[in-house]
């Protein structure tokens, strides 16, 4: 039977038992460090390991992580809990609920989290109903509500079985964390190991990785690979979503990484120092609480995202985030980091003493007239009612660049496997709101306002110049004002899958005939009698081209096959270019290889006709060069 693999993050408020709990539920004590055994509290964070069995008999291996609960780190509790499944309240019996249990809840719910066992610690020091119904109240109306409470002692160990048992109940009805092939490991802990190098640990999250990939370090955009790879000490050749994960990157010094960069795999898109989010303020918060004061436009924070913690100042749409509100915010980082469309993430003052907000990231990428431009704007607000329905991500995607996108890096960086998106563009293409041409996807009105614009154009130009094959590409792009290639390429291709053809560089109508108008008529006539004239040693072409109108009509002339394009300085008669290589295929086959010469006085003309001529029949395979004499090149 297969494992079923999943995180646990511990919460609650200094000295209610969460270390405590952990030893007694995996018999692993999470504190490591010095300082923690000498103050005997939680400074960074801790690991452990639980191994369950589901009431069907399903086996489950859960990573715990172990979070600090003082005011003082809630820093370190925050790196901890962004890619948990299930939260694991420790709230004690002689306490209560407190400041640190209220802030815990807040920045849980901030970071999307749904689940919950609440274990009611030290209940061997009594006040266990009263302090029950305390937490029944304060869980009301958020999404641990119906969260199971279990009296617990890690002193006489009375009730651990009974959690246990309420960690498998839930776990086993929590879907396991999504294979997106698009892993990041943001990393929580850094040390190098003598003998073996640089290693990493974090929760995987999104995809998997196996030894020997190679991976990106970001932000840096460090290329390395993974040389082992492990989980709870145990050698593994992959690790999937939901793993705790060790990961040892000999290519890299300690000093080359640290807590908050997150590890992937090439190709996942680039960093961000900009983000468009909505952010909400909890409407628990006091409001004479620094915490709960309104946060207002352009005021520094720190964004909390995955493991990392960067500085950021907030753009409001409006003047002024309140309490249980939510709007639409920029975030302009101090520094980049490697975030998806659909993370969560919660603000903190400068100070690092209260938790003022969360949010959740609508954009990965900078959008100055977000605020300005109502289609960006409604775009962002309906993907933010909707975060996990994939098909208005990719519809809000598409209008979000402009209307215009790739349809092959559209939600790159995004929860959303390539699969999902690309079934979703197809949807999206069946109900008629998107178009897909060749590799763009586009809104479906704007691009058939960008094809009806391009027929405009053609017709146009046949109307203006018939005497022309089409309308030059060039032109058609730089009139319509469409920058990147393969956009105008897709249009190209659209039209030419209907009533539109390539003519050379230029497109055009498939029914159009090039043709002169009436009053260019006569010059071409002119043209064609100088030539019959003297049509074995014609006039320079210069002589046709005294004015714009002139060349029209000779381009015409070579274009529609009236006249023969021997050099830029020589024009034929298509009857005189057959005629000559009639007289040159005769003299040869009778004399043998001729000279240019020869060939010229066989067929009285000059040097400045003949040399090109030749050259042409040559490049067309009619003639063939031996030294300085021509022969048939064919039999």
């Amino acid at each position: 039977m297969s494992v079923r693999h999943f995180i646990i993050g511990t919460a609650g408020h200094v000295d209610h038992g969460k270390s405590a709990l952990v030893k007694a539920l995996t018999g692993t004590d999470p504190d490591r460090l010095p300082e923690e055994k000498k103050r005997q509290i939680t400074i960074d964070l801790g690991f452990a390991e639980l191994n369950l069995a589901a009431p069907n008999g399903e086996r489950i291996h859960a990573g715990i992580v172990d979070v600090p609960g003082h005011e003082d780190f809630v820093r370190n509790m925050i790196a901890g809990v962004g890619s948990i499944d299930l939260a694991l309240f420790a709230i004690s019996a002689d306490d209560g609920w407190m400041p640190q249990t209220e802030e815990h809840l807040q920045i849980l719910t901030y970071l999307g989290a749904q689940h919950a066992v609440i274990a009611l610690t030290k209940s061997d020091l009594g006040r266990v109903d009263a302090v029950r119904h305390e937490i029944h109240n304060h869980l009301r109306d958020t999404p641990f509500a119906n969260s199971p409470t279990v009296a617990t002692s890690a002193r006489t160990g009375e009730g651990i079985e009974n959690l246990k048992d309420a960690l498998a109940s839930a776990l086993s009805a929590i879907p396991p964390q999504r294979d997106i092939a698009k892993p990041r490991l943001f990393v929580d802990r850094a040390f190098a190991l003598r003998g073996i190098g640089t290693v990493v640990t974090g929760t995987l999250t999104g995809g998997r990785l196996r030894r020997g990939q190679e991976v990106v370090v970001q932000p840096a955009n460090l290329q390395t690979r993974i040389r082992s790879i492990q989980c709870h000490g145990l050698d593994m050749e992959s690790a999937q979503p939901g793993m705790r994960t060790a990961l040892n990157l000999p290519d890299l010094g300690i000093a080359q990484i640290r807590r908050g960069d997150a590890i992937t795999i090439p190709g996942l898109g680039k960093t961000t120092s900009a983000l468009v989010a909505l952010v909400e303020k909890s409407a628990r918060l006091n409001a004479e609480s620094p915490a709960g004061r309104p946060l207002k436009n352009g005021t520094s924070v720190y964004v909390h995202h995955g493991t990392s913690r960067v500085a950021a100042k907030i753009l409001f749409s409006h003047d002024r985030l309140e309490r249980g509100k939510k709007i639409l915010a920029r975030l302009d980082l101090a520094s980049p980091i490697l975030a998806f469309v659909g993370d969560r993430f919660v603000l903190r003052d400068p100070g690092q003493r209260h938790t003022v907000a969360g949010g959740m990231v609508l954009a990965t990428e900078e959008t100055a007239e977000i605020f300005r431009d109502t289609a960006r704007r409604n775009a962002l607000a309906a993907r933010a009612s909707a975060p996990g329905n994939v098909d208005v991500c990719v519809r809000t995607e598409i209008a979000l660049r402009g209307g215009i996108a790739e349809s092959q890096t559209i939600l790159t960086q995004s929860r959303f496997g390539a699969e999902e998106i690309s079934e979703a563009l197809l949807r999206s293409q069946r109900d008629g709101a998107i178009i897909l041409r060749g590799k763009i996807a586009a809104d479906g009105a704007l691009w058939q306002k960008l094809r009806s614009q391009a027929m405009t154009l053609i017709d146009e130009a046949h109307r203006q110049k018939p005497q022309q094959a089409g309308l030059e590409l060039t032109e058609l792009r730089s009139r319509m004002g469409i920058q990147a290639p393969n956009v105008f390429e897709a249009a190209i291709e659209d039209l030419c899958a209907g009533d539109f053809v390539r003519a050379g560089s230029a497109v055009a109508r498939a029914s159009h005939r090039p043709a002169l108008p009436a009053a260019l008529q006569p010059l071409a006539e002119k043209i064609r009698a100088a030539l019959a004239r003297k049509p074995f040693d014609p006039p320079p072409r210069r002589e046709f081209e005294t004015d714009p109108r002139a060349r029209e009509v000779l381009h015409f002339l070579i274009e529609s096959g009236n006249l023969i394009e021997i050099s830029p300085e020589v024009v034929l008669l298509p009857e005189t270019f057959e005629r000559i290589k009639s007289q040159i295929a005769e003299f040869i086959s009778k004399n043998g290889p001729a000279t240019v010469s020869e060939l010229r006085q066989v067929v009285g003309s000059s040097r400045r006709v003949m040399v090109p001529l030749l050259e042409k029949l040559d490049r067309h395979g009619f003639t063939r060069r031996l030294g300085d004499r021509r022969k048939l090149a064919s039999p």
